[in-house]
C-alpha cells in the first residue's frame, strides 16, 4: 500500500506551524514579486552538508544547485542535457546574483571515489564514475603520492575539486565578462562536518584559512 514517509509528514507540519507561520508574510511576498537572491551557492549533494542550514538563511536568499562533489562543468553547448549549467546561467543571466560560491566539505563520497582508482560502477550507466572523470588527472596524481596519508589525500582533493570548479566557471562567457567588470565575485569555501568549521579560500593563493583566524 502507497504511503508517503512519515517523518517527511512529520517535518512539513513542524514547518507550517513554525517558519512558515514566522514569515508567512515574507513567503507571500516572494510568490508575488518572485525570487531575488543575490547569491549562488553550488554545494554537493550530501545532505550533511546543506547551504541553507550552513548559512542559516531565510527564504529566497540563496540560489542553490548541489551535484555529486559540488562540481561546476566547463562551458560546453553542445546540445546536451546540463544541469549545472543550465542554473549556473539562471542565476547569472536572469537572477543577476552577485556572488557565486563553490562550497565543497570534509568526508565527501563522490572524492573518496575519484581517489580509489579500484572503485567499482555501482550501475553499468556509471553516472558517478563519468561525471567524476572531470577530477581524473588531479586525482591520480594526489592519489599516487605515498608521502600522504589517506585523510590528507582526501582533504587535498576536496580543495582541488574547488578550485577546479572555479576555473571551469570562468570558461562561461557570461561569467567571465561579468566578473571582469567587477559585478561578479567567485567564491571557494569548504565546510568540515565533524566540527562545523568553515573554511574560506583566498582569491589569490588558492589557500583555505577559517575567516577571522
Amino acid at each position: 500500500m502507497y504511503q508517503f514517509p512519515e517523518h517527511l509528514l512529520g517535518g512539513y507540519q513542524k514547518f507550517m506551524n513554525g517558519r512558515f507561520a514566522e514569515q508567512q508574510a515574507r513567503y507571500k511576498t516572494l510568490a508575488e514579486t518572485g525570487q531575488q537572491p543575490k547569491t549562488l551557492i553550488v554545494a554537493c549533494c550530501d545532505s550533511r552538508a546543506a547551504p541553507e542550514t550552513i548559512f542559516d538563511s531565510g527564504p529566497g536568499e540563496l540560489f542553490v544547485v548541489r551535484n555529486v562533489a559540488n562540481m561546476v562543468p566547463p562551458y560546453e553547448p553542445d546540445g546536451q542535457y546540463h544541469s549545472t549549467s543550465a542554473a549556473l546561467e539562471f542565476a547569472v543571466q536572469s537572477l543577476r546574483v552577485k556572488d557565486i560560491v563553490v562550497m565543497g566539505h570534509g568526508r565527501c563520497g563522490g572524492i573518496k571515489a575519484v581517489l580509489d582508482s579500484g572503485a567499482e560502477p555501482l550501475s553499468p550507466g556509471d553516472f558517478i564514475g563519468k561525471w567524476m572523470n572531470m577530477l581524473k588527472p588531479s586525482a591520480e596524481q594526489i592519489a599516487g603520492n605515498d608521502m600522504m596519508t589517506a585523510a590528507e589525500r582526501q582533504r587535498a582533493m576536496e580543495h582541488v575539486s574547488i578550485r577546479n570548479s572555479i576555473v571551469n566557471l570562468r570558461t562561461f562567457p557570461c561569467v567571465q565578462i561579468l566578473e571582469q567588470r567587477g559585478k561578479l565575485q567567485l567564491h571557494g569555501a569548504w565546510f568540515d562536518i565533524s566540527t562545523g568549521e568553515l573554511w574560506v579560500m583566498d582569491p589569490k593563493s588558492g589557500d583555505f584559512s577559517r575567516p577571522g583566524t
